[in-house]
């Protein structure tokens, strides 16, 4: 499912990460563990497609991040430790705006939005303003 082979990225003088190759099965679940500055970040964000490597190849279900990005990007779900949701909008709405930022067919939004939510158990919530939200549930929500 992600497959990183000989990756490295060098911002000047520092080598953030080193030749790294790994490969991660479908289905699998794996953690970056390291002290900070050991390139964990960085590795995520070049598997994610959002950081050029300065060399080696990064395939998402067998799709080349640097040279199909929005294709493999259909297999990406990132969640950052810090991440900004629209606080005015309702937990329905942001799902609504971000499926249609993702072009998903308008005939689709609305079976989706429902999957989405009762997934996350959000059903109490559908209708909430996300600034009203728990940080648990706006987690969930950012999932």
């Amino acid at each position: 499912m992600i497959q990183l082979t000989s990756l490295k990225k060098e911002f000047d003088d520092l080598t953030a990460v080193y030749d790294l190759t790994l490969e991660i099965p479908r289905a699998e679940i794996y953690g970056l563990i390291g002290p900070n500055g050991a390139g964990k970040t960085t590795t995520i964000r070049m598997a994610c497609g959002l950081l050029t490597p300065t060399s080696g190849t990064v395939c998402i279900s067998g799709i080349d991040v640097l040279k199909e990005p929005e294709r493999a990007q259909q297999h990406i779900g990132y969640l950052s430790d810090l991440f900004s949701l629209y606080e005015d909008l309702k937990v329905w709405e942001y799902l609504e705006y971000f499926a249609h930022a993702y072009k998903m067919a308008e005939s689709e939004i609305a079976g989706r939005i429902a999957e989405v939510i009762t997934q996350m158990g959000l059903e109490i919530k559908k209708d909430a303003f996300i600034r009203g939200l728990s940080r648990g549930m706006k987690q969930r929500l950012g999932m």
